[in-house]
């Protein structure tokens, strides 16, 4: 009888350890930063990604950087996407100017991958103008968006 009862409650303790770990379908997870808090965090590892828009972007069809924007976070990073470009090391930079003095803020980069697309640390906050840059190895050219004002 007391085996029956271990091993009966042992089964109940597994269920109920491994309900724990599988979220439930349609489960969110709520963003673990936001603002100046979010500065050099990634945007996958807090939560910012999810429901993020493109604001300003720069580049062509085959190499180019968004202005990728949490409005849940307060906070952006660069995000860049190359296609079949054997020449690298290309980059991408997001950059926070102070909309008043005009001085640059901050500034995060991320190496661009040949076929493919990887992301900035973010930087957070809001009242500043935000663009970003693309520079390609192939030509050493630099081009950089419009400013979006946060």
């Amino acid at each position: 009888m007391k085996k029956h009862l271990i091993k009966r409650a042992a089964g109940v303790v597994g269920a109920a350890t491994v309900m724990t770990l599988v979220p439930l379908a349609g489960t969110s997870y709520a963003a673990t930063c936001s603002g100046t808090g979010c500065t050099n965090k990634g945007p996958v590892a807090t939560g910012c990604d999810a429901g993020a828009t493109t604001k300003k972007s720069t580049g062509d069809s085959y190499r180019y950087a968004e202005l990728r924007w949490s409005a849940t976070c307060t906070a952006g990073w660069v995000r860049v996407v190359t296609k079949d470009s054997p020449w690298g090391p290309d980059y991408a930079t997001i950059e926070a100017w102070n909309k008043n003095t005009w001085d640059l803020t901050k500034s995060l980069s991320v190496s661009a991958v040949s076929n493919g697309s990887d992301w900035s640390n973010m930087i957070g906050g809001a009242g500043y103008a935000y663009r970003v840059c693309y520079k390609n190895a192939w030509d050493n050219t630099l081009s950089c968006s419009g400013y979006w004002y946060s």
